[in-house]
């Protein structure tokens, strides 16, 4: 009997990344059809990383050994039809630039650390359900970052005689870091830009990154150009999201021009974002005239970013002086003691 996968994903991994409803992002559905789908998604973030957008797409945690973690998660039915939901957490990894989850319910250790407070659940239509799910941290369990996927999954029976076996999942990516206390820092450098015209005449700029840091990136941003040719300006042009890069690892991310504009000289300014974590660089580029071929170009930081760090500087000089001048005038102004 042949069995397919029938993934909905909304990223080039295919995970569908859920959305927190109470930032007003619609939620993900598996195998979306006028007829409506299965939604899945987090409804909650840890209180230190509320601030970060994808902590309310994906589970996104640090903890020491032996800790745990809950985390409530929705799924919901808009279908006009009941819904029998299979919950489980399975195998993921980062692999090629990319978050990839293993078939089926292959298991890896984040995942077998993972359990669902369910792991069925029958929805009539247009009804939700909350479920909970809890990561246990083994107290043996070595450093490092892990990767999962919990999904939500339909099953399609194959009609009788043989055929095809439909099954629809949806997930929410674990990323979790362990170890003792504080989290690992996310960091990353745009070491280089490169001007590409592919076989089919488009113009490409690729970013090469490296990640520095000691979390997983989810990469996103924009490019624009500037100073071109009769000091012409272009963009932005919006980054291909689907670039995801292990701690350590360097990798590429692609921006196709959706213009044609001269070949240059242009000053690109490339703004990448992971979260909370941004970094902005600059380099002059030019794109070659021949299909198939590509010119490098070696980044300098942004320059606001220095201005920044100068602002930030002068700002905790201020600081420390005023509060110097503050203690010394309360030194002053103490009555002196005769000691007896």
């Amino acid at each position: 009997m042949l069995l397919r996968h029938i993934v909905a994903g909304l990223l080039a991994a295919g995970v569908l990344a859920p959305a927190a409803g109470t930032l007003g992002r619609p939620a993900s559905a598996a195998a979306p059809s006028p007829g409506g789908g299965i939604g899945f998604r987090l409804l909650e973030a840890p209180v230190a990383e509320r601030a970060n957008s994808r902590a309310w797409y994906y589970i996104i945690d640090h903890l020491a050994p032996g800790a745990d973690i809950h985390r409530r998660v929705e799924v919901s039915n808009t279908t006009g039809s009941p819904q029998q939901l299979s919950l489980y957490a399975a195998a993921a990894e980062i692999r090629d630039h990319k978050f990839q989850f293993a078939p089926g319910r292959t298991p890896n250790e984040l995942s077998t650390w993972t359990t669902t407070s369910r792991h069925e659940v029958t929805l009539a239509p247009h009804a939700r359900s909350t479920v909970t799910a809890k990561i246990d941290v083994p107290a043996d369990a070595a450093p490092g970052e892990r990767y999962a996927v919990i999904w939500a999954e339909t099953a399609k029976a194959a009609p009788p005689g043989g055929g095809v076996a439909v099954i629809n999942r949806v997930g929410i990516r674990i990323y979790l870091s362990v170890g003792p206390g504080n989290p690992p820092a996310s960091a990353f450098t745009i070491d280089s830009l490169t001007a590409q015209r592919s076989p089919d005449g488009r113009q490409v700029v690729l970013a090469r990154v490296h990640n520095t840091g000691g979390r997983a990136l989810d990469l996103s941003g924009d490019l624009k150009l500037s100073n071109g040719p009769g000091q012409l300006t272009a963009g932005p042009f919006k980054v291909k999201t689907g670039t995801t890069l292990a701690p350590g690892e360097w990798g590429s991310v692609t921006v196709v021009l959706t213009e044609q504009v001269p070949d240059g000289p242009w000053r690109a300014r490339m703004r990448l974002e992971s979260g909370l974590t941004r970094h902005a660089a600059e380099a002059t580029i030019r794109f070659p005239a021949a299909p198939g071929t590509a010119q490098a170009s070696k980044t300098e930081t942004d320059p606001s970013y220095y201005l920044i760090a100068a602002l930030a500087g002068v700002i905790l000089f201020a600081l420390v002086a005023i509060t110097f001048l503050l203690n010394q005038r309360k030194r002053r102004a103490r009555p002196e003691r005769n000691n007896a």
